[in-house]
């Protein structure tokens, strides 16, 4: 028989007793397409167990549990900041905080302040989970600590938090400048291309040389394409065309998906412009 069909008991039971990890997340989104008051009573319970592993099952089914509007979005949401407060175990931590950032929409500033007291832990897992309790939230204190971030030792979460700044939010101010050009040369890939993209959305015109800096290694993923769109200066369609000319000579060891979104990049951009360029 199929998990759809067992009773919510026999979920929860899987869950509580089964050694392997295998089936975790298939249980857990049983249990959150069960929004009922007795999966959401029995996910309380499950947070004030003295077993972390336990306390992390009944928030990652809170995290999510029913549609939006989530049934018990309130109560979850007084729920998670009331368990942060005790929490010392860095792995449920994480849990609570990407609970959080699931449930983002309706955030007091007090909420978002107390996020942003977790900005100088050392603990890579709270910063990863802060992290995504953060993005996307248009709020000064919630941005200059993502900012903080976007400076950290783990690319990762250097990546992401630049990612937040970058392309989440639409505010522009010298600090988001400033936080997105000390990126631009990023040993890591992915946290320097979203910091291109971030400064391109916002029509920084000092962008240009850097994004013909990264054309001309060949050495780029599909976000140089977004930021070449967003920036939308012609003078890239030559250098573009050569690109597309070399790749297809030696298609047999280019990712055909990458070559798409160049295909399509260029002519995104030809739409607009004099293709004799």
């Amino acid at each position: 028989m199929s998990r759809i069909n067992w009773t919510s008991e026999k979920v929860f039971f899987r869950l509580l007793n089964n050694k392997s990890e295998k089936t975790y997340w298939e249980n857990i989104r049983v249990l959150r397409e069960r929004p009922t008051q007795e999966v959401f009573d029995t996910s309380i319970e499950l947070t004030k167990n003295g077993n972390p592993k336990i306390r992390k099952i009944g928030i990652d089914i809170l995290a999510q549990l029913g549609t939006s509007p989530r049934p018990f979005y309130k109560e979850s949401n007084i729920l998670f900041f009331d368990l942060l407060e005790n929490e010392k175990n860095p792995k449920v931590l994480m849990t609570i905080l990407y609970a959080i950032g699931y449930n983002q929409e309706k955030l007091t500033k007090q909420q978002i302040c107390r996020l942003c007291e977790l900005q100088y832990t050392e603990n890579q897992l709270i910063k990863q989970g802060l992290v995504f309790a953060l993005i996307g939230i248009d709020n000064t204190k919630a941005i200059e600590t993502l900012i903080y971030l976007s400076s950290d030792k783990l690319n990762y979460i250097r990546d992401w938090a630049t990612f937040g700044i970058g392309t989440l939010i639409e505010r522009n101010n010298k600090k988001i400048i400033n936080a997105l050009w000390n990126r631009i040369n990023d040993k890591h890939q992915d946290t320097r291309f979203e910091a291109i993209v971030g400064l391109a959305k916002r029509k920084d015109s000092r962008i240009d040389d850097i994004i013909i800096r990264e054309l001309n290694t060949g050495e780029f993923g599909t976000l140089l394409f977004e930021a070449i769109l967003e920036i939308g200066n012609k003078a890239f369609l030559p250098m573009m065309r050569q690109l597309l000319e070399n790749e297809r000579l030696k298609s047999e060891n280019t990712n055909p998906e990458w070559l798409k979104e160049l295909e399509e990049c260029i002519g995104e951009m030809e739409k607009n412009t004099d293709i004799s360029l």
